[in-house]
């Protein structure tokens, strides 16, 4: 086994989207070569609904997937081909937007005002670019859920994870994407296949994970020491990259840790990228906007 070096650690970055929610950026916005095949990650949360109730109003997607994942609150959606429902907590909805639709979110806060989601947006290969649209909509209690002997719990979203599989299917890059809580104090060492792209993001609590060897990060003052593995530390909104390597370890604080692990195969394609519009080329990227204005963007009905 190997262990993954962290490649980078950074905050999300406070950010306006939609008609106006304040939400944190992981990445996104053409930083995709190292997190191939996946394009953008948002977390959106708060408890002031001001700052969410705005919404994400009609917009357009197309060449892309979406995946959103709600913890608390919910969120209302529609679209162009007259699919309509409504996301609470511990519900996914994975969106192969394929050759394009219209469509919408609208967030609203539980009793005492949280709102709480996740959206990562996944590339599609240029084989399947104008697939036909469609929806998975996964309640939470269709969600795998293991508890290991050591307190470790772990929500199985998409993939193949500790003998369980989640319920979305059918993906185009075959991604695994996890809810992982590790109990105070705890040490966790956690496999990821040596092919696939890999991060995790801090949500709750905070801890350390731990590296084979020293790349350009901002150390804690016990990885000094230079025979040592270096360490990171990580909190909330922290977003950790890691390279390659076929495991990784993470020691919980002592309140715990709770991060999202996503990793996937890269597609190693072009990206050209306009707003919610992904293709590889130029010339269909303007074919794309063109059919947006002319009303032709709809291919499938």
């Amino acid at each position: 086994m190997s262990l993954r070096q962290v490649k980078s650690i950074s905050q999300s970055t406070p950010t306006l989207e939609g008609a106006g929610v304040h939400l944190r950026r992981g990445f996104g916005f053409g930083k995709t070569a190292d997190f191939d095949p996946f394009l953008l990650f948002d977390d959106f949360r708060g408890d002031k609904p001001a700052d969410y109730l705005a919404g994400f109003p009609w917009h357009p997607h197309r060449g892309i997937e979406t995946i959103t994942y709600v913890l608390a609150g919910e969120v209302a959606h529609g679209d162009s081909l007259g699919n309509h429902g409504r996301m609470t907590a511990g519900d996914i909805q994975w969106m192969t937007a394929g050759s394009g639709i219209l469509h919408q979110e609208m967030p609203r806060g539980d009793a005492l005002g949280r709102m709480h989601g996740f959206q990562l947006w996944s590339n599609l290969p240029a084989s399947l670019k104008m697939t036909a649209p469609r929806y998975q909509d996964i309640p939470s209690a269709a969600v795998p859920e293991v508890t290991e002997d050591d307190g470790t719990h772990a929500r199985i979203l998409c993939g193949e994870f500790w003998g369980k599989r989640g319920p979305v299917e059918g993906v185009a890059t075959d991604p695994r994407y996890v809810d992982i809580s590790v109990a105070p104090n705890r040490r966790r060492t956690i496999q990821v296949e040596t092919t696939r792209h890999a991060f995790a993001y801090v949500f709750a609590g905070s801890g350390t994970f731990r590296d084979a060897s020293a790349p350009q990060a901002v150390l804690t003052e016990s990885a000094i020491d230079p025979n040592a593995a270096p360490v990171y530390d990580a909190t909330n909104h922290s977003l950790v990259l890691f390279d390659q390597g076929d495991e990784i370890t993470v020691q919980a604080g002592p309140e715990g840790i709770r991060f999202l692990l996503v990793s996937g195969q890269p597609l190693n394609e072009p990206v050209a990228w306009y707003g919610p519009i992904v293709m590889n080329t130029q010339a269909e990227l303007q074919q794309a906007i063109s059919e947006l204005n002319k009303g032709t963007f709809i291919r499938h009905k």
